[in-house]
């Protein structure tokens, strides 16, 4: 397994970043001035992530996608493991916005995060459609933090 950066051409992963954050524009609104990293195992990407520094001293998870065929294999773990070391010293906490779903929050809190803040009807004003996971309509953005 290994993690590696990708410096360029970051949009050939574009479907599997809508995996995490289905609208495209909304996407990129932080592909640019994020850092992308690529998880690949046995030959293949497994995972990519996006984060951002959002200053001070908060870096933010803004994507983070597991191929279908490779979710719940720790994979996604993986990679927030991977941030935190990466980023210990460089930032003093990790965050992440994500919906209120049973997939999502669960993974996020076995992670180490805890709840921090809610932004009121952030899919609902922010995306050109709705929002479903696991059969749930997203309307808030939940915030997660821990500390690096």
């Amino acid at each position: 397994m290994r993690i590696t950066e990708i410096t360029e051409n970051k949009r050939r992963y574009m479907d599997l970043l809508l995996l995490a954050d289905e609208q495209e524009d909304m996407v990129e609104r932080y592909l640019d001035r994020g850092t992308m990293y690529a998880l690949a195992d046995r030959g293949a990407v497994r995972a990519v992530c996006v984060v951002t520094g959002e200053g001070d001293g908060v870096l933010e998870i803004k994507n983070l996608a597991v191929e279908p065929g490779s979710q719940r294999q720790g994979y996604g773990g993986r990679m927030v493991r991977f941030l935190r070391e990466q980023y210990a010293g460089s930032f003093q906490v990790l965050q992440v916005g994500t919906g209120e779903s049973p997939l999502t929050v669960p993974f996020y809190e076995r992670c180490g995060f805890r709840r921090s803040h809610v932004v009121k009807d952030f899919f609902t004003r922010y995306y050109d459609h709705p929002i479903y996971e696991a059969g749930h309509l997203l309307t808030d953005m939940v915030y997660f933090r821990m500390a690096l």
